[in-house]
C-alpha cells in the first residue's frame, strides 16, 4: 500500500509517497512540527490529519 503525504504552508505544497506507514507518519510529523498543514492519504482515499496518526498506526 502507498501512503501519500501532502504538506501545505502559505503558497507552498510538498507531496511525497511512501510504502512504509511508519516512515510516512515520521515524515508527516516532521512537516507538522515545522508548521505545515499535513495529511496522509491511503490508497483507498481515506485522509488522516496529525491528530489521527496514532489511530492510523493502530489500524
Amino acid at each position: 500500500m502507498a501512503y501519500k503525504i501532502t504538506a501545505e504552508r502559505d503558497t507552498e505544497t510538498m507531496k511525497s509517497e511512501r510504502t512504509s506507514l511508519i516512515i510516512a507518519i515520521a515524515k508527516a510529523r516532521v512537516f507538522a512540527s515545522e508548521g505545515w498543514q499535513v495529511t496522509i492519504t491511503t490508497d483507498d482515499g481515506k485522509v488522516f490529519t496529525p491528530a489521527a496518526f496514532d489511530a492510523l498506526l493502530a489500524a
